[in-house]
């Protein structure tokens, strides 16, 4: 029997899994955070289409109008995550799911998709090399390396907004922007604010807690992103070893 593919509904919400965290057995504050996250953001036509399997394989995607990140750009959709990954990893799913989404876009009449790339940084970053096959290209950057991938399909483009590409604040301390779209984002926290109490570094943490919130953001975001000394220094979460390498600067 062919694996089968299921998008996420208000109505289906509540019973299936994450396909992101679908290796975690017990309950996870992560996925009960993501999923309320997602009980508003289907409303307004988020996409969360997963493989029916025990591994992590799904697209998320948004309308960017209504993406909770600091982009800005007529008529395209967002892509979040993009993850084929365990033992469904090189089995064409990863393709399915990109097309799927392209041809939703088609449909839907959008002017394209986008997604957030970088030169340097890949890791917590959907594949970008993966997404340049289809003819995705940087059409935006910051001065620091990250990129605004899109796949254009009537010659205009998205753009990060002024403030995101400032890439500073006014604090000193350890600052930290996140929201609840990634199930792995309170388990971090925990960790950082575990580490810093224990060390005695002081920290900020922000949630993002609305659209508008999202889109006035000065830095580039996914879902988190982090600043020390009033610089931006990554949208990776972060384990300890990462953690002690930034505060060293």
């Amino acid at each position: 029997m062919e694996p089968e593919f299921v998008n996420l509904t208000p109505e289906n919400l509540a019973n299936e899994h994450l396909s992101c965290i679908i290796r975690v057995k017990k309950p996870h504050p992560g996925v009960e955070a993501k999923r309320a996250w997602l009980a508003d953001r289907l409303r307004e036509g988020h996409v969360f289409r997963k493989l029916q399997v025990k591994d992590p394989v799904f697209i998320e995607y948004a309308p960017l109008e209504t993406a909770w990140v600091p982009i800005v750009g007529d008529n395209y959709l967002y892509v979040y995550c993009l993850w084929a990954y365990g033992a469904s990893k090189g089995k064409g799913y990863g393709r399915a799911l990109m097309e799927y989404c392209l041809a939703d876009a088609r449909e839907q009449g959008k002017a394209g998709v986008c997604m957030l790339g970088s030169k340097k940084q890949k890791s917590w970053l959907s594949d970008q090399s993966f997404a340049k096959k289809f003819g995705f290209e940087a059409v935006d950057a910051t001065d620091d390396g990250y990129e605004l991938l899109a796949l254009s399909f009537d010659g205009t483009v998205p753009t990060f907004t002024p403030r995101a590409k400032a890439q500073r604040i006014e604090r000193d301390e350890l600052t930290i922007y996140y929201d609840f779209q990634c199930p792995y984002v309170p388990g971090h926290i925990a960790t950082v604010q575990r580490y810093c109490e224990e060390n005695g570094v002081p920290l900020t943490l922000i949630q993002v807690d609305s659209l508008q919130a999202a889109k006035d953001l000065p830095c580039v975001f996914n879902n988190w992103a982090v600043f020390y000394k009033g610089k931006f220094e990554t949208v990776n979460l972060l384990d300890t070893a990462y953690l002690k390498r930034i505060l060293k600067k």
